[in-house]
């Protein structure tokens, strides 16, 4: 009878006085490694109650803060299985009102599922640009900014199901994975295309689609052996995240008594000699206006983000994360949400935006650092972005003179510097992404240079990344401001005269371009050597390069050309990496080439040979 009674009870309260506006987590997993869960309510004057549970959820922390509108529950999950149960809202001893929480069942060895790595090809997708699938969610009635394709900086209507509808394609072109800028809800009144000035975390922005449209897509990616990445910001929040209008605590935020952005001198984190006034404004500055930089050293905040990051890799199945602006947030507190996604996970991978110039500063935020040592610092950061690589990729190529300390030799020093970091296989690499200069605009479309610089990412060390519709010749000057490098995917909308997704709508430099491309990658999906292959290089000769990816079994030559002349190699230099071989198999025309006395080189080119 007691037990018929708390039902009622549950349902007439839960129905008639709930006044919970929000819960998050709004669901959680059983048997997760670490089994506290942390759950924000929010409502008004929701910390006057007391807290309990239904079926023996042991409570463990109740935390109030200084706004009556919120209460932090702490719960143990461990040896719980999957069930619901209620949260019981008591004033006086009675409950006032109620809430229904889950704990679900996580997929089949979640905790050990595997993520990207140098066997991998990532591909850079700015959603909005890519592809209008659902024309229904261009404007939504709870975001302010519409639907405005006229607007080179406004919402071009690219969504979720634009992406599943290419996933093909993607596939085709020898990419992977999918690295897509941030898909969560960013309610912006301007510019809110690029999704980094969230203002809900646990939602999808409308206008891409659904959370469960973003779980179908990682299942269709699955299906089709792709992985899916996910971007997340540490960092910062927009300025109309729903919290920016009732903060949890004063400190939620790092607050000044004016305006101060960022200096951006990352340095400071490890510089022995940085003052404490620049080393504060690096870190606690905000980025930009519209975003509010996150203060990670309050435990709530933290905590916060590392669940809601866990939520999204269960939820949605993930495969990955890529995290923006890594090294703006407190380094002990990001360190900390890094150790607790990788305890959860020890097979997932992270790569973090460190947009450092110099090897060891890059070094120094990877994953057991022998630079970070020096000062006690593990980051457990696994990758880092390879900024010092892509900064020779963006201008190497239009140097024709081999000099001392220029063309080819910026590349040949770049990889000299490799002991510094503990692994550098798991360095992203890319000559190109979302915030810089296109390729193609710096090497003004001359397919030539093109073809040097994705070589170079396919075949050295690190995990390659591409950035969307470069390989159909797309190009984009950074100085006419970043709508002009996210530029719309041609037949990504309906009534686009151009369509690059098919062989027949790509024109005939756009075919040029994919099939290279397309070539390059699908080759490389199946070849270990250049994963995680040695990698032994020459010092270069009249701007000409070569360097060897071997292992017990395979060899693989490459060669580059970046003079304007045609070059004869003698072979008998690299003797030490040919060994018997007497022939080499041209990866792209599949063309067989003696040698074991020398080889041409075409000017302006790049030979890739499978030596046999």
């Amino acid at each position: 009878m007691k037990k018929l009674f708390l039902l009622f009870l549950i349902f007439t309260t839960s129905t008639m006085f709930a006044q919970i506006e929000r819960i998050e987590p709004p669901f959680w997993y059983a048997g997760m490694k670490n089994p506290e869960l942390q759950i924000m309510f929010y409502g008004k004057n929701i910390a006057k109650y007391n807290v309990s549970t239904t079926n023996s959820i042991p409570i463990t922390k109740v935390e109030r803060t200084s706004n009556q509108n919120y209460i932090f529950v702490t719960i143990n999950t461990k040896n719980i299985p999957p069930k619901e149960f209620y949260f019981l809202f008591n004033e006086n001893n009675k409950v006032v009102f109620t809430k229904k929480y889950t704990l679900k069942q996580r997929r089949e060895n979640s905790a050990e599922r595997k993520s990207f790595d140098a066997s991998d090809m990532m591909y850079l997708i700015m959603p909005d640009r890519f592809s209008n699938g659902n024309s229904n969610n261009n404007s939504d009635a709870s975001t302010t900014e519409k639907y405005n394709r006229e607007l080179p900086e406004g919402r071009h209507g690219g969504d979720i199901q634009g992406i599943i509808n290419h996933l093909d394609y993607i596939k085709e072109l020898g990419a992977t994975t999918l690295w897509i800028t941030p898909l969560c809800e960013d309610n912006e009144a301007v510019y809110s295309y690029h999704t980094y000035a969230q203002t809900d975390v646990y939602k999808i922005d409308p206008r891409y689609g659904t959370n469960e449209d973003y779980a179908r897509l990682a299942t269709e990616m699955h299906k089709k052996n792709l992985k899916l990445v996910m971007d997340y910001v540490t960092n910062h929040w927009g300025m109309q995240h729903w919290m920016m209008k009732d903060l949890p605590t004063q400190d939620w935020i790092h607050q000044f008594e004016n305006f101060t952005q960022t200096n951006h001198r990352r340095t400071v984190i490890h510089d022995i000699n940085a003052s404490k006034i620049d080393t504060k404004v690096c870190m606690d500055g905000w980025f930009a206006p519209s975003m509010p930089d996150l203060n990670q050293t309050n435990p709530l905040v933290l905590n916060y983000l590392t669940q809601n990051a866990i939520w999204w890799i269960e939820s949605s199945n993930l495969d990955g994360f890529r995290v923006d602006t890594y090294n703006y947030a407190d380094p002990v507190a990001i360190t900390k949400w890094t150790k607790a996604i990788t305890d959860e996970y020890p097979n997932f991978n992270i790569v973090g935006e460190i947009s450092m110039r110099d090897q060891a500063q890059l070094s120094y935020w990877q994953k057991d650092s022998p630079i970070g040592k020096i000062q006690n610092f593990n980051s457990h950061l696994p990758s880092v972005m390879d900024f010092n690589l892509s900064d020779e990729l963006l201008q190497v190529f239009n140097v024709d003179e081999g000099k001392w300390g220029l063309g080819m030799d910026k590349i040949y020093d770049n990889f000299t510097n490799d002991f510094l970091f503990p692994n550098p296989n798991n360095l992203l690499i890319f000559a190109e992404n979302h915030d810089t200069h296109r390729i193609n605009h710096i090497y003004q479309n001359d397919l030539r240079k093109y073809k040097m610089a994705m070589a170079l990412i396919a075949t050295s060390r690190g995990i390659p990344q591409t950035y969307y519709g470069s390989e159909i010749g797309m190009a984009g000057n950074k100085d006419k401001g970043d709508a002009d490098i996210r530029q719309d995917f041609p037949g990504g909308w309906q009534g686009d005269t151009n369509n690059a997704f098919t062989k027949e709508g790509r024109t005939d430099i756009q075919n040029d371009y994919f099939n290279f491309t397309s070539k390059l990658f699908n080759w490389r999906k199946n070849k270990s050597v250049v994963h995680f292959g040695k990698m032994t290089h020459y010092i270069p000769e009249n701007n000409t390069y070569v360097y060897f990816r071997h292992n017990a079994t395979e060899n693989v030559m490459v060669a580059f050309n970046n003079s304007n002349e045609t070059k004869t190699l003698k072979t008998d230099r690299f003797a030490e990496n040919i060994g018997n071989f007497k022939t080499g198999k041209n990866v792209i025309t599949d063309n067989t080439i003696d040698v074991t006395k020398e080889i041409t080189l075409e000017p302006k080119s790049v030979l890739i040979l499978e030596l046999e």
